[in-house]
């Protein structure tokens, strides 16, 4: 079997499983529908440079350090990460804040100062119940090939301490109701839900979790976030894989029952095995050919949330921002009813990152700014203006009450929509976190990187073990380890050269823009 791969978009997870097909010694051809690498994790122009405009948090630092050492390299010698002090500043309409700290006993103190001894208490529990959920599931549902129902189950008969911990059948909004007397740390902890796209009143308590990722180290990129995303293609393309971007995939070719090829800009890819690093519901809405892969419905549908993202440059003219700033909604979870009808939150939480400020320097000038409101999953030509005005009345309004105001508001043009990124990323619906994780079956019914089709495999935020860069990373590692087993293993036959040849495809040579797919 021919050891040459396709992979369909270059976001972190076909970033990922290109650098380590590559350093294997596979011949891989990367095919991105965007001008640049990095799928979601991409950026804005702004009057202070490139300004990031997807994932700002970077956590689990040791995906990354195995990621790059299992090519031979480190991840210091093509990035530099700041570790971050204050891992979050949270802000109340009252007027009270709350910084968490990468040390634990300052979190407690802080915590204790905030809201009483008591709850620094409940704090503490929460941590390490949380830590021990986090230790006891790693292996079985992040890392494994294909997490099962039985394997979870048997890891929780072995510790049956576990299922206290879990609050099974309970949503992580009335788990937290239980652990925390001041609802102020309900609302903190139970915002963790969105960081994979989940409301807190529907998501299953376990998430709760998803703290231990940040109590671990929250980091800042030098530079921005997009440089993981260039560091990463540097080391994939020094091992030999070819990248092409503004490729627009057409379809991909099916022979005997497994993939034999990519089909771009009217040029052909002949290959033994395809990476689709993009939402997998443009498989199952058979945007790349019918049938391809068996995916279900329910591997994609319900929808996670989408969200409407300002990035831009400014001075701040109010009271300082930290790298990472949470400003609460005065009514806790208020937004997501609106949300489930499909509406821009009126009351919403406000997540701010000032991206200068990673290293704890204070920018003389104008500074680069992220701003993210959740916001529904759904479909449509071009956002609402009217919309789109209210989303900047209702962001820079709120803001200035809390303390933080900029000397100019962006213009609209900074801003995308749930409109937007489904135009930039086809079948998603605008969803950022493919499916939702409403529901304990959920994490079950995330497809994971083998497909029913021979020589198929999926890589991104929408496959195993879901959202956030860490875990999008880690899919690629899933993928490209199936597709090394399957080299591996004894093949009774070699599929006979067909009709057509290989294009060998360059940046000078690729296709204009197009409807489909391939990011």
């Amino acid at each position: 079997m021919s050891k040459r791969v396709v992979i369909i978009g270059a976001g972190i997870g076909g970033l990922a499983t290109a650098m380590r097909l590559a350093h294997a010694g596979c011949d891989v051809l990367v095919m991105e529908r965007a001008a640049d690498v990095g799928g979601k994790m991409r950026t804005l122009p702004s009057a202070a440079g490139p300004v990031d405009a997807g994932p700002t948090v970077l956590t689990l630092r040791d995906v990354f350090e195995d990621l790059f050492d299992a090519c031979g390299t480190s991840l210091s010698a093509h990035v530099t990460l700041d570790p971050l002090d204050v891992l979050a500043r949270h802000h109340w309409d009252d007027g009270s804040t709350l910084n968490l700290f990468a040390d634990h006993a300052r979190s407690l103190d802080a915590v204790a100062r905030f809201a009483g001894a008591r709850a620094a208490r409940q704090f503490d529990s929460f941590h390490k119940t949380t830590a021990r959920l986090f230790r006891a599931f790693e292996a079985p549902m992040m890392q494994a090939q294909a997490p099962t129902l039985s394997g979870m189950t048997g890891v929780v008969l072995r510790n049956p301490r576990l299922i206290p911990a879990m609050m099974p059948g309970l949503s992580m909004a009335r788990a937290l109701a239980l652990r925390f007397s001041d609802p102020r740390l309900r609302q903190l902890f139970g915002r963790y839900a969105t960081y994979v796209g989940g409301h807190p009143d529907q998501a299953p308590a376990i998430l709760s979790l998803i703290w231990q990722a940040e109590s671990r180290g929250v980091y800042a990129v030098r530079g921005g976030m997009h440089e993981l995303a260039k560091a990463m293609r540097s080391v994939a393309e020094a091992a030999g894989a070819r990248f092409v971007c503004d490729a627009h995939v057409d379809r991909i070719e099916v022979q005997d029952g497994r993939t034999a090829a990519v089909h771009a800009g009217g040029q052909r890819y002949t290959c033994d095995h395809v990476v689709f690093n993009g939402d997998p519901g443009a498989l199952s809405r058979g945007l790349l050919g019918d049938g391809l892969g068996g995916i279900p419905e329910r591997a994609v549908a319900p929808r996670s949330l989408s969200a409407f993202v300002w990035s831009f440059a400014a001075r701040v003219t109010g009271d300082p921002p930290a790298h990472h700033n949470v400003y609460f909604a005065n009514t806790p979870n208020s937004e997501f009813s609106e949300i489930r009808a499909g509406l821009l939150p009126s009351d919403p939480t406000l997540y701010v990152c000032a991206q200068d400020r990673g290293t704890g320097h204070v920018p003389d000038g104008a500074e680069r700014f992220e701003i993210i409101i959740n916001g529904p999953s759904r479909n449509g030509p071009t956002p609402d203006p009217k919309e789109a005005e209210q989303c900047r009345e209702t962001t820079f309004i709120r803001l200035a009450r809390m303390g933080l105001t900029f000397d100019r508001i962006p213009e609209i043009g900074a801003l995308t929509t749930p409109e937007g990124f489904g135009q930039l990323f086809p079948a998603s619906d605008g969803s950022l976190y493919g499916r939702s994780p409403h529901g304990m079956m959920a994490a079950f019914r995330r497809p994971t990187a083998r497909t029913a089709l021979a020589g198929l495999y999926l890589a991104g935020g929408g496959a195993h073990p879901g959202a956030g860069v860490p875990m999008a990373a880690t899919s690629g590692r899933l993928a490209a380890e199936a597709i090394l087993t399957d080299l591996a293993s004894t093949s009774p036959s070699r599929r006979p050269a067909t009709a057509g040849g290989m294009s060998t495809g360059s940046a000078t040579t690729a296709p204009a823009p197009s409807r489909s797919l391939s990011s």
